[in-house]
Formats: C-alpha cells, structure tokens, sequence
C-alpha cells in the first residue's frame, strides 16, 4: 500500500491527515501547535496518526507540508538581519517606496509606516549599471563590490539579498556579486533579484527580494529539523512544501525560495475545499475557512482558484504568486472586549491562541472569546479534537459573564449571542472583499466552509451572504491537511517583455512563452515529474499604452497552436478592464510581464462514499441538548456525524459533532447528506 500525509500547521491546532492511495481510506489527528518549534508539533501528530492507522512511519511515501513558518517570521519581525546590495543611486529604495498611504483620506496621519527588512545601515551601493535592454552601462566594479560585502560582513548580517537595477534584463552583475559573496560571508544564504523576480519595477524586485532574505534561515531551520525529524522517525519518503499558489514544491525549492510559501497554510484549504466541491458537483465556491487565530477567505470559479501577483502578510506586500486569500482577524480564539470609552462590543483581532486559549480550555486563559461564547450558547460539546481538549462550561460562562456585566445585560447568553453576532458581521466583510467587491454575486456560489471553527457559523454565514448550498466537508478541521495531500507540484517562470502590441509579433509571443514553459518544465523534471505528466499555463500582464499598472490575464494554450493569439489576448484583456473599471480605452495594448506555470499531475486518491441511508438521521442521533438561538432557548438534536448515512436529512436545530469540528444547522434550514460525505445546508424554503 502507498500511504500519503497531509500536515497543516495554524495557530492553535496541527492537523495531520493520513491518505491511503489505494482504498481512499483517512486517518486524522489534531494535536495542539507548538509556536516555539512548530516541527514538535508535526511529528507527535504524525506518530499519533499512523498508530492509529496501525502502519509504522517507515510506509509514508510522501509528506506534503502547508506551514506558517515564512508567514509568523513576517508577522512577529523575527526574520534574519538582511543585508542589501543596490546600484549607486539606489540606497533608499525600499525608504522611498511608493507614494501610497492605506485607508481613508486621513490615513497618512494616523498610518505607522512599517520599517523596512533591511536597514538603511545594513544597505550598501556598487559601482556597476545595465541598461533596461539589458547592455552594459558600467561595468561591475569587482574591488568595490568585495569592499561593500567586506563592510556587511562586520555588521553580522545573517542573509544577503542582492538586487540591482534592471537586473530582469541581464542577471551577469548578480551572478558575480554572488560568487564573491561566496568568499566574503561563508555560509551567508543569498537572494538574487533576478532568480527571485525577474520583471521590472525595482521597488518591487527589491522588497521581494529582500523579504525571501528576511525569511530564509528561519525556514531552513526549520525545514532541516523537520527533515532529520521524519528521518530518525523512519519516514523514506519526501517532503514537499506548499506554495502560496496552491501547487507544491520540493523541500529544497522552499529553502531556495521561501517567499513563494508565504501563504502556504491558507492555500491547502483552498484546495482542499475545491476538491470537496467537485466531489459535490459545485464548480463556482467561495471558500472559509475559520481556525483559532484568524479567517481565510477565497474565490473559486470554475474549479480554478483565483492567483493573484501579490502575497499579503501584515503590511508587507510582496510580488508573487498566491491564491487570491484574504484574511480577517477573527477565530474561535478571538478575544472579545468592552472598550470603556464607547462601551460597544468589540471581537478580535487579539487572540487567545493555543496558550493560553479559551477560557473553556481550562489552560489558565481568562479572557472571553468566540470558543468560549459557543460553548455558553450550548453549540459545542463538552469535548474536542476526539477528547484531547475537554471543555470548562463554567469556566466559559465566568468569562462570558464579563461582557456581560460591562455591557449591563442580564444573562452571559445574550452577551454570547452578541460575541457570536459580531465575529459572523467581521467575517461577512471578508467574504464580501472576494466577492462583492470583485464584481461577483455571493448568491451565485456554494459557500465551503471548514477549519475547527467553521461549521459552527458556516449556516449563519449563508444566511448573510445568501450563498446555497453550504458545504461542510468531512473531518472540516483537517481540510487544509487534506488539500496538501491532494495537490501537485508546481514550477513558474517570468520574464519581463514591455513591448507594445503593435512592435510584438505573435511568433515572437509564442516563443517568449514556450521558453519559459520549458524553463520551469526543466525545473520540475529535475525534482521527479517526468516532461510527459506536466501541464502548461501561461498568464502574462498587460495594460493601455500609458497606464501605470496591468492585469493579469490568463492565455489559451489553444491561442498558440494557430491562429491571432495577441488579437485573443487583446480580447480578453478588454474585457478584465470593463468588468473591473467598466470602460475600455482605444489605444495600443502592451504586454508587460510573461510568465508560464507547470503543473504535475494531481494524486489520484479515491473519494469515499457513504453508504446509502432512508432519509431518516435517527440511527445517528446521539442526545437533545438545549441551545440558545435567536434568544430563545429551544431543544437540538445532536447527533453522530460518522453514523449518518448519504441521503439522511438533519432538520435544525441540529448539532452534528465529529472528531475536529462541530457543526451548527439553524432554525428553518436542513442539512442533506451528499454520498461523499459532505453536509449541504439549505433554507427549508425554496
């Protein structure tokens, strides 16, 4: 038998999924993060799983990884000391920035502009220029360049990242920095502008540059802990890492280019939920995913993601590749809080996190939170995680209690339902962000909801939004797990063209594109997927003539076998620009940047199906419990979700409990039981 392993790290829970290849068969385990050293975490969960599929670790073929290790580094600023390599004349680049300030018009008063990664003092300039076609301005000035380096060596930088400018047009000045630095900082990793991102833009090529800097020796910490650790346990196979694109890479690649995984974990549930989706026969999905610490959001139509050319993490905006995730800071951990100055109910961003937690964790947290109001209103048992967290309701109400007496209401289950309200109000203006305001109809697509937290507001969340079905997934709380084991490697290539469409042939496109799809190809066979099982994708950014941004836009394989490819892309771009802007302009496309992704075939893991029911859930029902809803008390039922069966109708109120997650069915709504073993909810009416 050949056995798979999906491991997705959070906030608060590892989950670790085990896929056997052949029968379809899941084993899962949620087992509490270890923020210090996430890799403890990992490997309890994995020898937690495998006993109890009753394999040894030895049979693991693959273990395919979404972390946060990039991201935290980011987030919490302890990321390396970079030191910056820049052209004379480029110093400041990243002080300089881009004149934009977020928020509203009065945001540059009260905007904390974020220090850069790489200090003015740790930047150095070299003697040295290529002009944008790619000639020669200066040569490189080899003394100077080794006295710079000589100078960051005596500031104890940990990595180096080198980006001059136009160095997407001729990378030789780069290449030989590197080779010098080599002598001068031993051991020292280096990032190059032109491998890390070779287009134009030299803020950009720089801050992206810098931050795969900032992030490396964290990630190849722990990429080599986590190596040795599967090793010693007895696990041959390969690890591969999650890109922040949805594909995967090999644990090399992600040494070499960490930044490419900066929204690794958000982007297993991504694919995970489109994978549950196709299973249930729904193409167009918006996708939730609500952990312990936070909530991620997506758009998918068609069964295809949408990739954006930015990766956000906290005020850092880096150009590459990710799943289009928009986070909210809201989770079943976030802490909720009277402000005295306006005594109105606050919820998140602060977050109890897996240490303390929810008060109901009994783990020492006193602060109340989203768990914790769940847990008054009677919607989550008294365990989680199939008996490893056992819930403290007294402790729960004691803390609820407090928002209560600082809001003057009379019960902890009215200031519960408030706390409930309120994070489902947050989360609704991050799915708005994917679809309202990217021109898409929440109502013309299901809602995937997962993560610990998910469930348990999933149904409230499609009555907000008015997107049917709502689709619980199987084991929701380990689908980020799931999605790491059903995806494929991945491998991209860009280059910068900056040619109007009128001096741009279309052989000359075709060629452009093919070279970088035989790029990354090359790339990808070296790490295992032979030339034959790959699948090409070309996107490339195009603008009017004039403009001062693009648009990606997708290209037809189809368009460069024959025919007018620049017309079709003239085409499609035209209309990207109405359906955003709702006008079009009459002057000269110009295409920018190409890139050309490579795929490998998606693992072939067999989904399990349910076994057929009468319609009647009563073999599953469990207990009644009472709950608190619309501000009444009323009686659900509760009921088993591995004792349903494919077509069992679950009338709310309802509680359906399972090992990793816990889900809600409202008043006046049903959940139907699809054969692969997804909850579809649905308004009774219509």
């Amino acid at each position: 038998m050949s056995y798979r392993l999906g491991v997705d790290v959070g906030g608060t829970f590892t989950d670790v999924l085990l896929v056997d290849e052949d029968s379809g068969a899941t084993w899962r385990a949620k087992t509490a993060s270890t923020p210090a050293d996430q890799a403890v975490g990992v490997l309890t969960g994995i020898g937690k799983v495998c006993a109890d599929a009753g394999i040894s670790m030895r049979e693991v073929a693959q273990v395919l990884h979404g972390t946060t290790v990039a991201t935290n580094a980011i987030l919490e600023g302890k990321g390396a000391r970079v030191g910056l390599v820049t052209t004379r004349g480029f110093r400041q680049v990243l002080q300089i920035a881009r004149s934009f300030v977020p928020g509203g018009l009065a945001g540059w008063i009260i905007w904390p502009k974020p220090e850069p990664l790489a200090d003015l003092e740790d930047t150095v300039e070299v003697e040295g220029r290529v002009a944008s076609d790619g000639s020669e301005v200066r040569p490189l000035d080899e003394a100077d360049v080794r006295a710079q380096l000589e100078r960051l060596a005596g500031r104890g930088v940990q990595a180096l990242a080198v980006s001059l400018v136009n160095s997407f047009a001729d990378a030789s000045h780069e290449r030989r920095i590197r080779e010098i630095a080599t002598d001068v900082l031993p051991g020292v990793p280096v990032s190059l502008s032109s491998d890390v991102l070779p287009e134009l833009r030299e803020y950009e090529r720089t801050l992206t540059t810098v931050a795969n800097g900032y992030v490396q020796p964290q990630v190849e910490k722990y990429v080599r802990h986590l190596s040795e650790g599967l090793r010693e346990g007895g696990v041959a196979g390969e690890l591969s890492i999650l890109r922040s694109d949805g594909g995967l890479q090999s644990a090399d690649a992600a040494v070499e280019a960490p930044v490419s995984m900066l929204l690794s974990g958000p982007a297993g549930g991504v694919t995970g939920a489109v994978w549950v989706a196709e299973q249930c026969g729904h193409r167009d999905l918006i996708t939730f995913d609500m952990g312990g610490t936070s909530t991620d959001v997506a758009l998918v139509r068609d069964l295809a993601p949408r990739i954006g050319r930015e990766t956000k993490v906290g005020d850092l905006t880096v150009r590459a590749s990710s799943v289009d995730v928009r986070t909210v800071g809201a989770g079943g951990g976030s802490i909720a809080h009277v402000p005295e100055l306006t005594r109105a109910l606050r919820v998140g961003p602060q977050s109890a996190g897996a240490d303390p937690g929810p008060a109901a964790y009994g783990k020492g947290g006193v602060e109340p939170t989203v768990t914790d109001a769940n847990v008054v209103l009677g919607y989550l048992p008294s365990d989680l995680a199939g008996g490893e967290i056992t819930l403290d309701v007294q402790a729960a109400r004691d803390a609820v209690s407090k928002v209560a007496e600082a809001m003057g209401l009379d019960s902890p289950e009215a200031a519960a339902a408030g706390i409930v309200d309120i994070v489902n109000e947050n989360m609704l203006g991050g799915l708005r962000l994917v679809s309202v305001q990217q021109g898409f109809d929440p109502r013309d697509f299901a809602l995937v909801a997962f993560g610990g937290a998910g469930p348990l507001h999933a149904n409230a969340l499609g009555v907000l939004t008015g997107a049917w079905p709502v689709i619980v997934p199987p084991s929701p709380g380990v689908l980020c797990a799931l999605g790491d084991a059903t995806t494929s490697r991945r491998d991209e290539s860009a280059r910068t063209v900056l040619r109007r469409f009128g001096q741009l042939g279309d052989g000359e496109l075709v060629q452009v594109l093919r070279e970088l799809a035989d790029d990354a190809g090359q790339r990808l066979a070296a790490h295992g997927t032979p030339r034959e099982q790959q699948t090409v994708g070309y996107q490339v950014d195009v603008r009017y003539h004039g403009q001062g941004f693009e648009i990606p836009v997708e290209v037809d394989p189809a368009w460069l076998d024959g025919g007018s490819p620049l017309a079709e892309l003239g085409r499609a771009f035209d209309a990207e620009h109405d359906r955003l802007f709702s006008f079009l302009l009459t002057v000269d496309h110009e295409l920018v940047n190409a890139r050309a992704t490579v795929t490998g075939p998606r693992p072939d893991v067999a989904p399990v199906r349910l076994e057929p029911g009468d319609g009647d859930p009563k073999g599953a029902l469990v207990s009644e419990s009472p709950v608190h809803v619309g501000g009444e008390r009323v009686s659900a039922s509760v009921y088993d979700r591995a004792r349903l069966r494919a077509g069992d109708i679950v009338a709310g109120p309802a509680i359906v409990t399972e090992m990793d997650s816990t889900t809600l069915v409202l008043p006046g709504h049903v959940a139907t039981v699809h054969a692969s073993g997804s909850l579809l909810i649905t308004p009774v009416e219509g």
